[in-house]
């Protein structure tokens, strides 16, 4: 007699990335700025998500606070 396994259920929303979250508040002017920088970038263009990280890699590592 086989026995069926029953494997439960995961809850919540599945995890779509490695890092956690952090939102921030961006006045009309600096979001309106960085669309323009990504409107200017090539194909594929980095998402609004990427250009940010990217600018604050830029900045940490030009204070010396971060190697690349």
């Amino acid at each position: 007699m086989a026995v069926n396994k029953v494997i439960p259920k995961k809850r919540g929303r599945p995890a779509t990335g490695r890092d956690p979250v952090t939102a921030i508040r961006l006045p009309a002017d600096l979001k309106g700025a960085l669309d323009k920088w990504i409107e200017q970038q090539p194909e594929p263009k980095p998402s609004r998500s990427e250009a940010i990280r990217e600018a604050v890699k830029d900045w940490l590592t030009g204070m010396g606070l971060l190697n690349r």
